[in-house]
């Protein structure tokens, strides 16, 4: 992998929902943590707004916290939502992230696409498998929205 990474998921759910999992403070709380790593809502901030910035802490089980701190680059609602995402929040902006949110029959098809800035292939891979698990989650979020 050189490029970075994409993941495409299908929701069966209206994109309006499956945008808001990713700009409602209340739903992104739920699956950017799953059901193993707790992302309290009074650690999260969004301004979605182009130039607005959005942070969160992840409580993981063995105690650990990771700070993720980014801003928005895109905010075209529901269509798409691009920001920059790190977990070095001393460090620059970060990796450029991109979701684009597509109505299809029964639901809406997300394709989240991320630059590979720094990381390694091992990197990548965890990264994906991350990014699945909270997709997974989400889908439970959309699940008992609907």
């Amino acid at each position: 992998m050189t490029d970075g990474l994409m993941i495409t998921r299908t929701f069966d759910a209206p994109r309006e929902y499956v945008y808001e999992a990713w700009t409602r403070p209340e739903y992104f709380s739920i699956w950017f943590g799953t059901d193993a790593i707790d992302v309290p809502l009074e650690t999260l901030s969004m301004d979605v707004r182009v130039g607005g910035s959005w942070t969160a802490v992840m409580r993981l089980p063995d105690g650990n916290q990771i700070h993720w701190v980014g801003e928005y680059t895109e905010v075209e609602p529901p269509e798409r939502l691009a920001f920059t995402i790190t977990d070095e929040p001393s460090e620059p902006a970060g990796a450029p992230v991109t979701v684009e949110f597509a109505k299809v029959p029964g639901g809406t098809r997300m394709t989240l696409v991320q630059s590979r800035d720094h990381l390694t292939d091992e990197q990548v891979e965890l990264t994906v498998i991350g990014y699945n698990g909270f997709f997974d989650s989400m889908e439970k979020v959309l699940d008992e929205r609907l």
